[in-house]
């Protein structure tokens, strides 16, 4: 369900109003069922809401949403839009619960609406994010953060550390690790044979070394041991030649080597700002983590505190959150 607070429980609501998604798959909600009552009418769809206390009493059935209920929201004191540790705790009882659930087999597959890190710090879990939830509970040592909408796929060599940690944290051994990560993915969705770009980390992938030496000693290496294994991956490639390649489908995929190198070409692709009603028309654009012994995928948008309540959220990113997690699990049971 995401931070309550936010406007994660009313894009699921909306993205739950549509059949579509009930062909697809078996949606179950985890979190709090009195707030997932609450999103339904600030979403306006009409759906009810069946709470359960596990996983096989849910029924699936269009209309009645089923909520595994961990009954942690204190109703009185919750508001929309608000930091908070009751708010932060709740939101980090969902994860766990249904990390639990996934690594059980009891489910194929999860889906999480954002989080918002400042009330799960303030609630005690000193995480920087889901992915590094997903990571410590699952107990996985190499992991990495995959961006997707249509035919841009962006996966992160570094995420959540400051940009001057992100760049001595670089190595070609990581590189490497996210090229075949990445890779991997690519098959996964139906991709036979990925061609992967790898942007370079200074001004014109360092230009020989005039600009920084890490895209020809770091980076470069990286690839070329990637292409010795058998992968197609080209790079350094200066990233404002790359994203605009991939965008047009050159490359099924890139190798971005910090966060914001990754995400603004992204967000510039899936977040459509609509200047005449100061709201966004469409938020699209899936985050996955790879190299969990689970499927996890998310909205790429965070809890939006200041429009949360509101029923505006545009839930594209949660319906294709959901169509991601259903054909990787599909695709997983069928290798």
């Amino acid at each position: 369900m995401g931070d309550p607070s936010g406007i994660g429980p009313e894009i699921i609501a909306k993205s739950l109003a549509n059949p579509a998604i009930y062909e697809l798959c078996k949606p179950l909600v985890f979190g709090d069922a009195q707030v997932m009552q609450a999103a339904m009418t600030i979403a306006g769809v009409s759906l009810g809401v069946r709470p359960v206390s596990s996983v096989s009493e849910a029924q699936y059935v269009f209309g009645t949403v089923d909520v595994l209920d961990l009954k942690n929201v204190n109703i009185p004191a919750f508001d929309y839009g608000k930091i908070s540790a009751n708010a932060g705790n709740a939101a980090f009882e969902a994860i766990r619960k249904v990390i639990e659930c996934a690594m059980k087999g009891e489910i194929d597959a999860t889906v999480t609406a954002p989080i918002n890190k400042e009330s799960l710090n303030l609630a005690g879990h000193h995480f920087s994010g889901h992915t590094e939830i997903y990571a410590h509970f699952t107990h996985t040592e190499k992991y990495a953060m995959l961006l997707a909408d249509e035919s841009l796929r962006v996966i992160h060599a570094t995420t959540h550390v400051p940009l001057r940690k992100a760049c001595d944290l670089l190595t070609s051994e990581r590189i490497l690790e996210v090229i075949q990560l990445l890779h991997d993915a690519c098959v996964s969705f139906g991709i036979e044979k990925p061609k992967i770009g790898v942007a370079g980390l200074n001004p014109h992938a360092g230009d020989g070394g005039l600009f920084g030496t890490e895209d020809r000693d770091i980076i470069a290496p990286a690839v070329q041991q990637a292409k010795n294994q058998g992968y197609e991956a080209e790079g350094p490639i200066p990233p404002d030649t790359l994203f605009p390649k991939a965008i047009q489908g050159k490359y099924d995929g890139c190798v971005a080597m910090y966060h914001d190198q990754g995400h603004i070409p992204f967000k510039l692709v899936g977040f459509k700002w609509n200047n005449q009603t100061q709201s966004m028309d469409s938020v699209k654009g899936v985050n996955i983590t790879l190299g969990l012994p689970i499927i996890r995928t998310s909205v790429d948008h965070g809890t939006a505190f200041e429009i949360a309540g509101k029923g505006i959220a545009s839930a594209d990113a949660m319906t294709i959150a959901i169509q991601y997690a259903a054909r990787m699990a599909v695709n997983r049971k069928n290798q």
